[in-house]
């Protein structure tokens, strides 16, 4: 953190300083943003492993709803898409 704020200080335009502050939250914003949705796809696809394991014949509808879980979980990662787009360039 304090690297972004040594580089915002050398900057000698302030609107430089802006768009350099914006790229460093908006980057910071869609690393957060993408953490949620990784650790809920490992623990869906896992748990979904796990259930295929112990019910072979449910393996059909267990993968099924995992495939429905893991794109609800990876639209989270797509709004963080979003915002990181509407920090930097708003």
């Amino acid at each position: 953190m304090e690297a972004f704020s040594a580089i915002v200080a050398q900057a000698q335009d302030p609107d430089d300083a802006k768009n350099i502050a914006a790229a460093a939250g908006a980057g910071m914003a869609y690393g957060l943003a993408a953490i949620g949705p990784g650790i809920g796809i490992g623990y869906i696809v896992g748990k979904s492993v796990e259930a295929m394991a112990r019910q072979p014949e449910a393996a059909g509808m267990v993968r099924t709803t995992m495939f429905l879980g893991i794109a609800f979980t990876e639209a989270l990662a797509l709004i963080g898409f979003v915002v990181f787009i509407l920090l930097k360039f708003a």
